[in-house]
């Protein structure tokens, strides 16, 4: 039987982020609070590849691939509402700059679309543009706490 990380760093991907949302209580902030999270876990599981720390699966990144799309999506509905909660790293600049927010989720989307998951080689190759989207984001509009 051959056992492999990913469960183990998705199983402790989901403990974490029951521990973190423990503390929230607007149900609008802990949904969005959990598809961002869902975008952490999968970036987790394809970083892990591409860095080494996980075997390289094809059928796996393209798994984790799909699951970020899905995830990706929910991004803009999820933010929608200005909803707040002492628990949330969300910056007003959410709502202030709608159209700015709105243009880096889609920044986000292209990036993941492009993201060709058959080999390391390619994987690797995808992951800038996703990690700048990612970060040119969160500079911009998550709260560090």
């Amino acid at each position: 039987m051959k056992i492999t990380a990913l469960p183990l760093v998705l199983t402790l991907g989901l403990a974490t982020a029951a521990l973190a949302h423990e503390g929230v209580s607007d149900p609008q902030v802990k949904s969005r609070m959990m598809v961002m999270e869902e975008i952490r876990i999968n970036m987790g599981a394809i970083g892990g590849m591409a860095k080494g720390k996980l075997p390289f699966d094809a059928k796996k990144a393209e798994t984790a691939k799909t699951k970020l799309l899905k995830a990706s999506a929910k991004v803009q509905p999820a933010f929608k509402p200005a909803a707040q909660d002492p628990a949330s790293e969300a910056a007003p600049a959410i709502w202030s700059d709608w159209d700015g927010f709105s243009a880096k989720a889609v920044a986000m989307d292209v990036a993941l679309e492009a993201l060709d998951t058959s080999s390391l080689e390619t994987l690797k190759a995808g992951l800038g543009a996703i990690g700048q989207s990612c970060g040119g984001c969160h500079k911009v509009y998550r709260i560090k706490k």
